[in-house]
């Protein structure tokens, strides 16, 4: 039996003890309960001992799982405050993205508006070069058609 144990047999003894009659007093076997109570006061400090010791190990435990704890909260909180930032980040990285494609689409039509003007001017030219070789081309096969007639070669060859 524990300390607790034999405790509880001491009172129970005092309790069921015969009492004196008109007074409070009871008639208990002095020998038996000098021998709990012996048993309890040996036993109390190896009981006082392991109730410290186990009061002890559960402060720790507890100490260790509100440390656990507080680590936990504060790794969550990290990791919202990353994944907040990432997505923040992430949010930055598409309107940037964004940003960008309107500002190279409206670049490229400036450009293509650009290569269609240059090719419009240079078939524009070429135009004029190709209507002014037609105007010779015509004027030669105009000169070919009458040069038998008003040629001076033609008519020193006649005269011969």
């Amino acid at each position: 039996m524990d300390s607790i144990e034999k405790l509880i047999s001491a009172i129970t003894m005092v309790e069921e003890a015969r009492g004196v009659p008109l007074s409070a007093s009871c008639v208990l076997h002095r020998g038996e309960l000098l021998e709990l109570l012996d048993e309890v006061r040996n036993k109390l400090p190896h009981d006082f001992s392991t109730a410290q010791n186990l009061i002890a190990t559960r402060d720790a435990i507890v100490e260790e799982g509100h440390n656990s704890a507080e680590q936990l909260v504060a790794m969550a909180r990290e990791e919202v405050a990353r994944m907040v930032e990432q997505t923040s980040i992430v949010q930055s990285a598409r309107d940037e993205a964004a940003r960008i494609l309107v500002e190279v689409r409206a670049t490229a039509d400036r450009e293509r508006e650009e290569v269609e003007s240059y090719i419009d001017s240079r078939l524009a030219t070429l135009e004029v070069i190709l209507n002014k070789t037609m105007d010779a081309v015509a004027r030669g096969r105009e000169r070919l058609a009458g040069a038998g007639d008003n040629d001076v070669l033609a008519q020193l060859a006649k005269d011969k």
